[in-house]
């Protein structure tokens, strides 16, 4: 099989989707299929999150390059919408006779939709809901986004497949230092839907003891002053960092030495870095409006109302808890996405709904 991958961006800047789309490429490629790559921002051969031993072919140059290079795709899978090329993208399968599949990425979930609303009011309008009702199948990666999906009767198969994740050789180790400091750690994008401000303003309330909390990611549209604004008039300068985007080796590193992932949360299609803190062994504090509600009954985690309230309430109870209860919870959300979670088995869900395209195609 051929399979044309696109995205957007594959730097590691670009949050959840740039990984996700590097490993699905890799466990695709695994699993024998011939893969070539593409992203609009011509990224792909400049990423660190691929092998530079990887069989898969890099596409640059424009889209209509890419489908020329690569050439016989038996599919082409595009990440994301609203934009030119996914647009262009569209017209190019279409022109071709070559069937498309379509990750929506949470991009048409209520918070995504009120971002840049007229524009996107116009384009889906003028294009962007004929091109999902020309996809042969959508894909969402939690059953939230597909019944977000659903709600616009687009008459195509909607299909739930979660991304995957990869599971560290080494995990967090117990820490008995009683007097030790503990570290909240947010690692995203600097950006309004993550909720940051509503995390400040809770953290104010509660000023956990022991605790400090640390904010990593790249700045988007220029929240991270905000976002110091409010620590700085809540009085936190001592107790919460800004520490700028961590990949590789830091980005780990910060996982480890963390005892608490906090993931305040305003809309969320799955939540990358949720499962990488619990691949890490790091429990999880998150809201509603991401698609983990079995954290709870993992025993990995909390899930509270994306509010100022639910977040007061959700550090109060994990204040409350010493290192061991919290390294223990971390350990059973390390072994919960080991086998719930694997790149082995997303792989094989994504090839059967591509043979189901193709089966569809040679039908009409």
């Amino acid at each position: 099989m051929n399979v044309l991958l696109a995205a957007t961006s594959l730097h590691p800047e670009y949050g959840g989707p740039a990984y996700s789309v590097s490993r699905l490429a890799t466990a695709l490629s695994g699993a024998g299929v011939r893969v070539g790559l593409w992203t609009a921002d011509q990224s792909v051969d400049a990423t660190p999150l691929l092998s530079s031993s990887s069989t898969i072919e890099r596409l640059t140059g424009s889209a209509r390059q890419a489908f020329a290079r690569f050439g016989a795709a038996d599919v082409v899978h595009d990440n994301g919408m609203w934009l030119p090329h996914n647009h262009r993208l569209a017209t190019l399968a279409l022109a071709h006779r070559i069937p498309r599949v379509v990750s929506t990425r949470g991009m048409l979930q209520p918070w995504a939709l009120g971002h840049k609303r007229w524009k996107k009011r116009l384009a889906w309008t003028i294009y962007q809901r004929r091109d999902l009702q020309r996809a042969r199948h959508l894909y969402a990666t939690s059953q939230t986004e597909a019944h977000d999906l659903a709600r616009f009767a687009l008459g195509v198969p909607i299909t739930v497949i979660p991304n995957g994740v990869d599971i560290p050789a080494e995990h967090r180790r117990i820490r008995r230092d009683v007097d030790r400091e503990k570290t909240a750690l947010f690692l995203g994008r600097i950006y309004p839907v993550k909720g940051l401000p509503m995390l400040i303003d809770a953290w104010s309330n509660v000023r956990p003891s022991g605790w400090r909390l640390q904010i990593a990611g790249p700045d988007e549209a220029g929240h991270r002053a905000e976002i110091e604004r409010a620590v700085a008039a809540a009085g936190l300068a001592d107790v919460v960092d800004l520490i700028g985007p961590l990949d590789g080796d830091a980005k780990r590193r910060a996982f480890l030495d963390a005892d608490l992932f906090v993931l305040p949360t305003r809309s969320e299609s799955f939540g990358m870095a949720i499962a990488e803190a619990l691949a890490h062994g790091v429990p999880v504090l998150t809201t509603t409006a991401a698609p983990w509600p079995s954290l709870p009954e993992r025993g990995c985690g909390w899930v509270v109302e994306p509010t100022v309230d639910g977040l007061i309430a959700g550090l109060r109870d994990l204040a409350a808890l010493d290192s061991t209860t919290l390294h223990a919870m971390g350990a059973k959300g390390r072994a919960w996405v080991a086998t719930a979670f694997t790149w082995t088995d997303v792989a094989k869900r994504f090839l059967a709904v591509y043979e189901d395209a193709i089966a569809s195609r040679a039908l009409r």
